[in-house]
């Protein structure tokens, strides 16, 4: 089934899971003090109050039934209502648009039969504000977020991240897009309003009555062996256990459809100028490698943690899950009614496995990859853009978008040795240094200072018994720079079939990291004490033990 967004529909269209219902502005619904982050003020007077109610809806994906989805349902409680927009096409829930310094509270009413909380991808926040799992309210309860907005304008997102659940969740639809500008952004002239299009890729599954297929429970958080252990159907649609939910745990869940705000198969019509195309891969475990149909490079404007210093261009951009990257794209010189298709070119490395066990491991995981219609690394469409308009507005590229940051390695108090995380495999269990989640504890090694800049390099080693897949390393609470990228020898092949694509001239919050990879990357730890999450952003690997915490002490 083909969907086509036109103009108008990308300005006015809202599914019946993502209407946002909107209170006269000034008419204010407040939590109870019980309700409220730990370490609230009362006193908090916010310039944008918005609630966020999480619950169960249908969504008319594809021809036939209705699917049965999670979304969020928003409403603009104080402040501007043009604070919260539809996102175009989709089912998951209303973009969040604010400005840089704006005070926002957000009530998040927690409507499914299950715990949540929200995450505000890429934001720098305080601990209680940032959303990590020991802070999941139960169902019917809520949770009140009270923050400042002090990010650079760029395209953040924000989704569920309860432990265990986090993936099932954001595969069931609630993921959106939270995007900051400022005064500084608008007079870079960049493409607005309806030329903006924030576009978020995901891939599923779907049974033949068009509900999701996805893990049962025991598979999603339990672990590998609770994947085997655990069985029975969790709804209509759902893989029920066994062999497949312990490998997907491992591999993580890739869907045969391609969706783009929840769409599949759509066709966006444009007309002859510049647009900015936000794209957030907010897939499970899907790795994309981005490419113009005729060849012409991407240009990329801005990564995860917003605009970089001037346009870069590359023949592809990669995009691991949780990674962004804003593209310049000019229609300009196109005739009515040509085409272009966005498609993810093929590639290489993405599993690779040591020793005897791993070698049989791989063979078995490779099989199961496979059998899918859309396995890991193959070539396919993404979406199709159709000139369909002419258009008078002769937008020009900028050549700088201003001064960007960077710190120099010396500047690190540990840069001549980097604080170290290995990517481990052990008891059936992804791990960090051999550790996997605790829920309150953050190791001495995972201890900083506030107010330090750190060395820190990621290893993902694919040389133990159960060998290495690629991995996509998302840290809470900051932004950070890539200072480096190593690949060791024999895997080097699969890292070429990618690297060329990454773009870590600026600001990142996940980064990927392929087999036999080393990344190290910069990070300042300013403003905030306490515990935050760091984890690997395909999601089946966070919730069944890839994921830790780090502290931040004054």
């Amino acid at each position: 089934m083909k969907a086509s967004f036109s103009r108008r529909e990308f300005l006015r269209f809202a599914s019946a899971g993502s209407a946002l219902l909107l209170a006269r502005p000034g008419v204010s619904q407040h939590a109870s003090q019980d309700e409220r982050g730990p370490g609230q003020a009362t006193s908090f007077n916010p310039d944008l109050e918005l609630e966020l109610r999480a619950s169960r809806g249908d969504a008319p994906i594809l021809k036939g039934e209705a699917t049965r989805v999670f979304t969020f349902q928003g409403r603009v409680l104080k402040g501007d209502r043009a604070s919260l927009q539809p996102l175009a096409g989709g089912y998951g829930g209303p973009i969040i648009r604010v400005r840089r310094g704006q005070r926002l509270r957000i009530h998040f009413v927690n409507d499914v039969d299950q715990e949540s909380i929200i995450h505000w991808h890429g934001l720098h926040l305080p601990e209680a504000m940032d959303g990590h799992p020991r802070y999941a309210v139960a169902a019917g309860k809520r949770y009140v977020y009270e923050f400042e907005v002090k990010d650079r304008p760029g395209t953040y997102w924000y989704h569920p991240h309860p432990h265990g659940r986090t993936g099932r969740q954001i595969y069931l639809g609630l993921a959106s897009f939270f995007l900051v500008s400022d005064d500084a952004e608008q007079a870079a002239l960049l493409p607005q309003g309806e030329y903006d299009l924030p576009l978020m890729l995901q891939d599923r599954s779907f049974g033949r009555d068009n509900q999701l297929v996805y893990l049962s429970d025991e598979g999603a958080g339990g672990g590998m062996m609770g994947g085997m252990m655990g069985g029975g159907m969790t709804g209509r649609g759902m893989m029920g256990g066994g062999m497949g939910d312990m490998m997907a745990g491992m591999m993580g869940f890739f869907g045969d459809q391609i969706l783009v705000n929840g769409r599949p198969n759509p066709t966006l019509s444009v007309a002859t100028r510049a647009y900015r195309l936000r794209l957030l891969n907010g897939s499970n475990a899907r790795t994309y490698k981005l490419a113009w149909s005729d060849g012409t490079p991407l240009t990329v404007i801005a990564t995860d943690g917003g605009l970089l210093a001037k346009p870069v261009q590359r023949p592809y951009v990669t995009l691991a899950p949780g990674e962004r990257a804003d593209l310049w794209a000019d229609f300009s010189d196109r005739s009515l009614g040509s085409e272009l298709v966005l498609r993810s070119l093929a590639f290489e490395g993405t599993m690779a496995m040591g020793g005897m066990m791993g070698g049989m491991m791989g063979g078995m995981m490779g099989g199961m990859m496979g059998s899918s219609s859309l396995p890991d690394g193959a070539a396919f469409p993404v979406f199709k853009l159709r000139v369909e308009r002419k258009s008078r507005d002769a937008l020009q590229l900028p050549k700088q978008f201003g001064s960007l940051t960077r710190y120099r390695a010396e500047e690190a108090i540990n840069h001549r040795s980097p604080r170290a995380f290995e990517i481990t495999m052990g008891h059936m269990r992804w791990g960090i240094n051999g550790r996997s989640f605790e829920m309150e504890r953050a190791a001495e090694d995972e201890t900083v200072r506030l107010n330090t800049l750190e060395a820190w390099e990621f290893t993902n080693d694919p040389s133990g018994m159960m060998g290495a897949m690629a991995h996509s390393m998302h840290i809470h609470g900051l932004q950070f720079q890539v200072l480096e990228r190593r690949v060791a020898r024999e895997f080097a092949g699969g890292w070429n079939s990618v690297s060329p694509g990454y773009v870590d001239e600026g600001w990142k919050d996940t980064v990927l990291i392929m087999p036999g990879e080393r990344v190290r990357m910069l990070l300042k730890f300013t403003d905030y004490t306490g515990l935050f999450a760091y984890h690997c952003h395909m999601l089946e690997h966070g919730d069944t033990g890839l994921m830790r915490n780090y502290r931040v002490r004054a």
